[in-house]
């Protein structure tokens, strides 16, 4: 899978399915043939991934000791509501209400892509998000990349 890119603003019908937009469609050649999985994140925001992309996370929390409270702890919490969507004929996915609920997520979506998944917003809640964009991005770039330029990075 390539990585994705965009914003797209959705909305919900009255029984809690999305239309995937055309746009992140086109993206996800798959779509048609593989299921996702959608997931809490780690904020009041949803996670979607392709089925593929999921299986990797899954394989990655398979690596983890299972017998330390705390890997138990994050598989547990991080697998929690994790819930697996197929495109309907029209090509949307129902939400379960349990998830849509805890992202506070009712009407207006926005879909950010970030990579290899897709971020689930309720609309308002996103705007906040980023209108709390650190006031120095430039200093945040170069604390979090800096280093990469040494490492024949960007």
């Amino acid at each position: 899978m390539s990585y994705l890119n965009g914003e797209f603003e959705c909305k919900l019908d009255n029984k809690g399915r999305m239309m995937i937009p055309a746009g992140l469609k086109k993206q996800l050649p798959e779509a048609e043939k593989e299921s996702f999985v959608v997931n809490r994140g780690f904020k009041k925001y949803l996670v979607i991934y392709t089925k593929s992309e999921w299986d990797k996370k899954l394989d990655e929390l398979n690596k983890l000791n299972q017998y330390e409270t705390k890997n138990i702890e994050f598989i547990r919490y991080f697998t929690r509501g994790a819930t697996e969507l197929t495109l309907d004929a029209a090509g949307r996915v129902n939400l379960p209400q349990g998830l849509l609920d805890y992202a506070g997520i009712s009407g207006d979506v926005v879909l950010n892509c970030m990579l290899t998944k897709i971020e689930m917003w309720d609309r308002a809640a996103y705007n906040a998000m980023i209108e709390s964009e650190p006031e120095n991005f430039a200093a945040l770039a170069e604390e979090v990349m800096g280093d990469k330029r040494r490492e024949g990075g960007l």
